[in-house]
């Protein structure tokens, strides 16, 4: 029976993670649903629940360290091993570095504490105990997280931080038995851009990506479980993203034209 951490739990893409994976398991499954949202984690448990998975609801700022340790170390308590960690969390923005004003800055900071350190630390507390289930770990990173999209330095940075990390982390563990997947959405009909952060480090109410071919989010989280169960090493999961990896070595002023096209005029760079 696979114990299951997954954070960012709470609405998007690790909500409907935790719909499918209740719907595939059943009660042959522990779903440990952690997020910051409290409310929007009980309404998820009561959906997986009703779906016939069992679920324990974690509370859960992936910013603070303790947090996250607390986070494995219940789980293992409660349930005995922890399986699978999959590290979903995370914080959107949308904004030309020039218009970020000086003071402002401390957003960027905000970015990586969530997108990086929250997966740095659930991972740092989980792997000895995925050492001894030989089990998986799942990172959620972006298509960001592989070629600079502008107007999303800051979201960028963290993703390319996020690939980083796990890719040194699978070569660490070979010979263990723990995987290491990394997903690479792209853009997905969720609200994370639009919750996501602006120039001055508020909610930005809009996105500044065109969403018109968004990839649904029950088909992404598909894609996700997918790699999960295979073990496999990455998910790209749109042909443009699997066309840019290579058009970033052969042609790579193209990728810079691609990049641009996919952002809305009115948050493209100008002079």
């Amino acid at each position: 029976m696979p114990n299951i951490i997954i954070t960012g739990a709470s609405d998007g893409i690790g909500a409907e993670i935790a719909r499918q994976l209740a719907r595939r398991h059943g009660l042959q499954a522990l779903l440990v649903l952690a997020a910051r949202n409290t409310a929007g984690l009980q309404s998820v448990a009561a959906e997986c629940k009703a779906l016939g998975a069992r679920t324990l609801i974690m509370p859960t700022d992936v910013t603070d360290e303790a947090q996250c340790r607390h986070l494995v170390q219940t789980t293992v308590r409660e349930c005995g091993s922890l399986d699978i960690l999959i590290n979903n969390a995370g914080v959107s923005a949308h904004a030309l570095l020039q218009d970020v004003p000086a003071d402002k800055l401390a957003w960027y900071h905000e970015l990586m504490q969530v997108n990086l350190w929250g997966s740095v630390y659930c991972t740092h507390a989980a792997l000895p105990y995925l050492k001894e289930s030989h089990g998986r770990i799942v990172a959620v990173s972006s298509l960001a997280g592989l070629v600079g999209v502008p107007g999303r330095t800051a979201y960028s940075a963290s993703k390319f931080a996020m690939t980083g990390f796990f890719e040194a982390l699978r070569t660490e563990l070979q010979g263990t038995g723990v995987s290491v997947t990394i997903t690479y959405p792209g853009v997905v009909d969720t609200r994370i851009r639009v919750h996501g952060l602006n120039a001055n480090g508020d909610k930005a109410g809009v996105s500044g990506l065109i969403e018109k071919n968004a990839m649904s989010v029950h088909e992404c989280a598909r894609l996700i479980i997918y790699g999960m169960v295979r073990r496999r090493r990455d998910v790209v999961m749109t042909g443009q993203g699997k066309l840019g990896r290579w058009l970033k070595l052969l042609a790579p002023w193209l990728v810079d034209r691609l990049a641009l096209a996919a952002v809305k005029a009115d948050f493209r760079p100008h002079p």
